[in-house]
């Protein structure tokens, strides 16, 4: 789905307050927080339009509490399902079961929704609040001194601004222009994701995690009747078909009432890493989002940490164009221990996905008998629904 932007055009040399550099969830929940405290900000992005994909598919109950500073909460659940339970499973085998009903909030779910239109609603409230997007512009260079940062991009033009974030991605230039180190490894398989019409019993409030001898396959309700499905191989086709996504499926879904695919709609192939940059600042460049941090989409993190990123900045950069420089550093000191712990999250459910076939009966006995205890399944809950953040 493309983004309505108002496109600008690139004039030679400009100032401005903030540039933010990437407009993904990350970058445009920043834009419109910066907007709607009335600070100068221009958002930039390499992309003509926005997304059309959907990389991302939940957003946590966290997440939907602190944007409802930017009065977006109630349209975003409305364009999503809520799904309020999330199970590991072993084929039909139910290994921990975990349910979202009782926590404390507004939200007791995981809201499933496409990342498009979770971009698309983000973008329109920045729209709204007179935001503006550049497209498509380039960052080809970032100098910084004392006073503020200096962007020359792929047409020659310049943007002089006091603070420049760096919300473009795990290939960050903001970040590499910066000299910031990002530690980290990379998962020796590759995983596909795809978008599907499926027939069956699968209900539309659960998201599933299946653990099977094949490997890990997640499948999670989307609206309108879709289904993301989500699997580690050892070598993913580039665009996964109807066949191969009813063959990750056969091996590794439901048995018993096994889920039959009827179409799929999109599907794509992706590399995971888990790292995390060494800091999320370096004098007037900071870091949000994929830049500073990447990992397993298992449990479903990533955009969240993300959004829950911009959401803080947003008040510490309001504080540091006040003149009180020093709160930018408030946002390493809280912001990167949180991302340590998502990363840490996300590679042990991926490492129990995959461990090798003759650890996984034991896997599954150590997880069954980890999940009887009501403490154990409350403490994966808050740590999903992003809430053990607050």
């Amino acid at each position: 789905m493309s983004h309505a932007n108002k496109l600008q055009p690139a004039p030679a040399r400009i100032k401005t307050d903030v540039l933010i550099v990437g407009a993904g969830p990350t970058g445009l929940t920043l834009g419109a927080a910066l907007a709607a405290r009335g600070i100068d900000a221009i958002l930039v992005d390499r992309q003509a339009q926005g997304s059309n994909t959907s990389r991302a598919a939940v957003v946590h109950a966290r997440t939907l509490e602190v944007l409802e500073a930017l009065d977006v909460s109630d349209t975003l659940c409305g364009k999503g399902i809520p799904a309020g339970r999330f199970t590991i499973r072993d084929r039909d085998r139910i290994l921990v079961p975990i349910t979202f009903a009782n926590l404390p909030t507004r939200y007791p779910y995981a809201l499933m929704v496409p990342q498009s239109a979770t971009e698309q609603v983000l973008n329109e409230r920045l729209m709204t609040l007179g935001g503006i997007i550049q497209r498509p512009r380039v960052l080809n260079d970032l100098v910084q001194d004392s006073s503020g940062a200096t962007a020359t991009f792929d047409d020659g033009g310049k943007i002089l601004a006091r603070y420049v974030i760096g919300a473009d991605g795990m290939n960050s230039t903001v970040r590499q222009c910066a000299g910031i180190p990002f530690a980290g490894g990379s998962y020796g398989e590759s995983f596909v994701l795809a978008d599907a019409q499926l027939s069956g019993e699968l209900p539309e409030d659960e998201v599933r995690l299946y653990f099977s001898p094949a490997g890990m396959a997640v499948i999670a309700p989307l609206p309108g009747g879709a289904h993301r499905i989500v699997a580690t191989v050892d070598n993913a086709p580039e665009v996964p078909d109807l066949a191969y996504v009813q063959s990750l499926l056969d091996a590794r879904g439901p048995k018993d009432r096994p889920a039959q695919v009827r179409k799929v709609i999109w599907g794509s192939r992706f590399r995971l890493h888990h790292r995390v940059a060494e800091t999320f600042r370096r004098g007037r460049i900071v870091l949000a989002g994929d830049a500073a941090h990447t990992h397993s989409p298992a449990g479903g993190q990533g955009m969240n940490t993300g959004i829950l990123d911009a959401m803080c900045l947003a008040d510490l950069l309001d504080k540091a164009l006040s003149g009180r420089e020093e709160a930018l550093d408030q946002y390493g000191a809280e912001r990167r221990p949180v991302a340590r712990e998502v990363v840490r999250l996300a590679d042990r459910l991926t490492r129990l996905a995959t461990v090798p076939p003759g650890l996984r009966s034991a896997r599954n006995l150590l997880l069954a008998a980890a999940s009887r205890f009501p403490a154990m399944r409350d403490r994966l809950a808050w740590r999903l629904s992003g809430l053990a953040y607050r």
